[in-house]
């Protein structure tokens, strides 16, 4: 019986958090995962950008633009937990664990062979008529060496990577955030990367995953409080490829709110000739974490799940928010949390409980 309740929910999930309607419950970013998959952070294309068949995404019932088309994966951790804890007789918090299991989360590509799990995530989207959400992660000297460090080997076997990547993902949609931190860790003086050696790397992956037709990419330009002028971003993200992108990431992993976010973007976007956003607001309900301490991105108190998953942000500039990064995966061994990427129940529980509805 606890495998056919377990069935059930995730098809239940499945069928109806497609539509982004029960996700919508949900009020609404850190680092990542060292796992092979799983985190650790409108329309139209930056100027030189790509061009895209179908720029408004996929259409729901009746052929009306989906603003909410991201793929719901069943059987992730909160699903998962949500089952366990309604077996257990917590129904409340199994409850609040649904807002996280009913919205959309990226999947983060981080092992050596990522063309399985991008295919596989990628097909069953487009089963549903969906749009896969995926990072990218691989990058040499991932992390500068920090908690999610890792990464390929040499500049080879990161090409042949994201060659592979490329393959898994066919001609079907997906939004493929590049290497969160790889360019604010740079600029901020990471002294395990060769500047020049990793713009050329992203922008070889910006270059070849905006090959596959459906895909739209989005290089991680850090968040407002990482790099605080955005003019420092400019010369390193064009060498990594940005103008040849379908726009940026912000706020990935981390905890500022829509508003700080937008307002760094534009002033980011307005530098480089207009190129377009994607915000992540998986953790971002009660904004930053203001300390006292260090490391006040890493497992701070008192946040809360953000905006859910939506293309209809308000905001001409910002093609979506997305839940970049899982909420209930760790930043990392602080504030007394597992290994990076690895589930904690009990911090899922506090977001999910935060937020505001």
């Amino acid at each position: 019986m606890p495998l056919v309740r377990a069935l059930v929910a995730a098809a239940v999930l499945a069928a109806v958090c497609g539509t982004g309607a029960a996700c919508a419950t949900a009020a609404g970013a850190g680092h990542r995962t060292a796992g092979q998959t799983g985190t650790g952070d409108g329309t139209g294309h930056a100027a030189a950008g790509p061009t895209r068949p179908d720029a408004a995404g996929p259409t729901g019932r009746g052929g009306a633009p989906d603003d909410e088309p991201f793929f719901v994966a069943p059987g992730s951790h909160a699903a998962r937990q949500a089952t366990t804890w309604r077996a257990a007789g917590r129904t409340a918090d199994a409850h609040l664990m649904d807002r996280i299991a009913a919205c959309p989360q990226a999947e983060w590509l981080t092992g050596p062979h990522p063309e399985a799990a991008v295919r596989d995530r990628t097909t069953a989207a487009a089963r549903h008529r969906r749009t896969a959400v995926l990072v990218a992660y691989y990058i040499p000297q991932r992390d500068c060496g920090a908690h999610s460090a890792g990464g390929a080997p040499s500049a080879a076997a990161y090409r042949a990577w994201i060659d592979a990547f490329a393959a898994g993902l066919g001609d079907r949609d997906a939004y493929v955030v590049v290497e969160p931190d790889a360019v604010p860790h740079t600029v901020a003086g990471c002294a395990q990367v060769v500047p020049a050696e990793r713009y050329a790397l992203l922008a070889y992956a910006v270059d070849r995953l905006g090959r596959q037709s459906g895909t739209r990419v989005y290089l991680d330009a850090g968040n407002p409080g990482w790099i605080p002028d955005p003019a420092r971003l400019v010369g390193p993200l064009r060498s990594a490829g940005v103008t040849r992108a379908d726009g940026v990431a912000l706020n990935v992993s981390n905890f500022h709110t829509d508003r700080t976010t937008s307002a760094y973007g534009r002033r980011l976007s307005g530098l480089l000739g207009g190129t377009r956003l994607v915000i992540d607001t998986s953790r971002n309900g009660n904004g930053p974490h203001l300390g006292p301490g260090t490391d006040l991105w890493c497992n701070p108190p008192g946040r809360a799940l953000g905006r859910p998953p939506t293309r209809r942000t308000g905001d001409p500039l910002v093609d979506a928010f997305l839940w970049i990064k899982r909420p209930g995966e760790s930043d990392g061994t602080c504030r007394g949390g597992p290994a990076a990427g690895r589930w904690w129940p009990s911090y899922a529980l506090d977001l999910a409980a935060n937020a505001h509805d």
